[in-house]
């Protein structure tokens, strides 16, 4: 069994910066890609960014130059500083890894307002 925590989430102003973190534990024998998805209330899933196991990042249009996506292999852990935080940023945000078969966390919400 492989488990994935979340952590960081909250309440920001506009404007303000979170960090979250994933910590994968369990039966894990090597992780492949690591991701950040968000689902904002009554819309779709949406791929936030994306790290490979090289360190290869790739962003939605919608974060770039203000999110960072960064992996620390030794702990199984996947991180996502969020920066120039803005309302339409608000949503639940999910990490989800390959291992190689597919396990999400199980969400923490953000919320950016004044």
């Amino acid at each position: 069994q492989v488990q994935l925590v979340e952590s960081g989430g909250g309440l920001v102003q506009p404007g303000g910066s979170l960090r979250l973190s994933c910590a994968a534990s369990g039966s894990i024998f090597g992780i492949y890609t690591m991701d950040w998805y968000r689902q904002a209330p009554g819309k779709q899933r949406d791929l936030v960014a994306t790290i490979s196991t090289r360190g290869t990042t790739n962003y939605a249009d919608s974060v770039k130059g203000r999110f960072t996506i960064s992996r620390e292999n030794a702990k199984n852990t996947v991180y996502l500083q969020m920066n120039s935080l803005k309302p339409e940023d608000t949503a639940v945000y999910y990490c989800k890894i390959a291992a190689p078969n597919v396990y999400w966390g199980q969400g923490t919400q953000v919320t950016v307002s004044s």
